[in-house]
């Protein structure tokens, strides 16, 4: 599988040469990004982009055809959901097409095949979408508003589909139901819900999770009571709701990409036609592609001439963003104002998040939503680094000693997260705007080092780099996420089954 995507710049330390430079994503007179140098590391990913970026699939009819097949296995895999029994990875519900495939006669696919194809489709959306970008470093430049037509197209059929690749979206629509009949989703968990275990909705939760509380903000909250609502006791239709809003998110992020990027045909292969993030926020429906919508336009908003107008707007939208769920947009926005000592910005920017942040949580649930992200925090996904560690003390010392250890790695993080970060962002051009480059290090940063990371959290970091000029973070990032799709299309696997998803 290929994992690493864009050529850097000509003239870059991997030896690879950009045979059509690629339209300015900063302002005119500005250089073009430079590499991230990273040595022997750095070196050796050059050699395997130099070999593959020469080879007949960095065409764009290979590129697009790999990536169509990624698709469709990730798309395969939910349409064969026929049976009662699925994995936590595909809710057992039947969406419109998935009730089609099954009239006619799909296959049910045992969980080991369903595995298989899932590896091997995930591989070709990597491959496909660094095929894409090499194709576009040579001269391959779709018209951005075809594309994004035709990823219209794919995903008004792909949200027909049942969800694959997670199982939080039958969770989504729990909370919303559970809101919906007037009880507090941060306090009542889904088995507690009438019939339990064989109530509708409860029923398509993963059993890890009935016994947890929504760790989700106030609107992520409204979204789903608005799909409960609509869905009523159809618990498949709840979920369909809220499949169409993640699609209709995807593509409005999209085409504020595609109106703002200064080279919007990457930014369009980077999001809009980039099959590893439609799998994971389309075809799995996470809210993710919501809060990248949030955050694209506060980050766009920032950009702008100094006004009170203006970062009333910006505070207003970090705000919503953490009404999504938790975050770390408004850091990546803080940094710059910091360092250009823009206080008075600074003040009001933050002033308005404050405020927004304490009207949604005064207009619903209160301090009870702090509960499940409490003991949200202390999980540790499976297999990580961190996790090894947790294992490792709990077998020399037993359960002191991994108590001891998540303690010592839950003040360790921040500080190495933020570090890396600080590595990245000192590496990209200092000729990109700060903010940018600064939030796409930061939520790149946080994916890779925090205790309890999925694929689905690098969406800021894509939304991000797709406003960034070409530069070699593109195929950490790429990596990065294919990696953490493979390992946790089944959703994760938690320490302790009885807290449940972290936002």
């Amino acid at each position: 599988m290929a994992v690493s995507v864009d050529p850097p710049p000509h003239n870059s330390t991997d030896g690879q040469t950009s045979t059509a430079a690629p339209a300015p994503d900063t302002a005119p007179g500005r250089l073009a990004e430079p590499p991230i140098p990273g040595g022997r590391v750095e070196a050796l990913m050059g050699l395997l982009i130099k070999v593959l970026s020469h080879s007949p699939l960095a065409r764009p009819l290979p590129a697009v055809t790999l990536s169509a097949l990624g698709l469709a296995g990730v798309a395969f895999v939910g349409l064969c959901a026929t049976a009662p029994k699925s994995s936590m990875a595909t809710p057992p519900v039947l969406l419109p097409l998935t009730t089609v495939a099954r009239n006619i006669g799909a296959p049910h696919l045992p969980d080991s095949a369903a595995i298989a194809i899932m590896y091997v489709a995930i591989g070709l959306c990597c491959l496909g979408l660094a095929m894409m970008l090499w194709a576009n470093s040579k001269g391959w430049s779709p018209s951005p508003k075809k594309v994004f037509a035709a990823a219209s197209g794919a995903v008004a059929v792909l949200v027909n589909i049942t969800p694959v690749g997670s199982g939080d979206v039958a969770s989504y629509a729990t909370y919303g139901r559970i809101a919906l009949l007037g009880h507090n989703p941060y306090t009542f968990a889904p088995i507690r819900l009438p019939g339990g275990a064989a109530n509708p909705y409860t029923s398509l939760v993963s059993p890890q999770w009935r016994n947890t509380p929504s760790v989700y903000g106030p609107i992520a909250t409204w979204t789903q009571m608005l799909a409960a609502d609509i869905g009523g006791s159809r618990a498949w239709a709840t979920i369909w709701i809220l499949m169409i809003i993640a699609g209709l998110g995807f593509l409005a992020t999209g085409y504020v990409l595609m109106r703002n990027a200064a080279n919007p045909v990457r930014a369009a292969l980077l999001w809009t036609a980039n099959p590893i993030l439609i799998a994971e926020l389309v075809m799995a429906g996470h809210l993710d592609a919501l809060l990248a919508l949030v955050a694209i336009v506060a980050v766009v908003l920032s950009r702008r001439r100094p006004s009170l107008g203006n970062d009333i707007l910006v505070g207003l939208m970090i705000g919503v963003s953490l009404g999504f769920k938790l975050n770390l947009l408004a850091l990546g926005i803080a940094v710059p104002l910091l360092h250009d000592r823009a206080w008075l910005r600074l003040a009001r920017t933050a002033g308005v998040s404050v405020v927004t942040v304490a009207a949604l949580y005064l207009l619903s649930w209160g301090t009870s939503m702090l509960g499940p992200l409490a003991s949200a925090s202390k999980m540790v996904i499976s297999p990580s680094p961190w996790r090894l560690v947790q294992v490792l003390a709990a077998n020399l010392y037993g359960p002191a000693g991994e108590h001891a250890a998540t303690t010592v790695f839950g003040f360790a993080w921040p500080p190495i997260m933020l570090a890396l970060a600080w590595y990245l962002y000192n590496r990209l051009s200092p000729d990109v705007p700060t903010v940018v480059a600064g939030t796409c290090a930061l939520i790149f940063s946080w994916a890779l080092v925090a205790p309890w990371s999925l694929p689905w959290y690098t969406a800021i970091a894509w939304v991000t780099l797709a406003l960034l000029p070409r530069n070699t973070l593109t195929r950490w990032l790429t990596l990065a996420t294919g990696v953490l799709s493979l390992l946790h299309f089944n959703g994760g696997f938690p320490i302790n089954p009885k807290v449940g998803p972290t936002p």
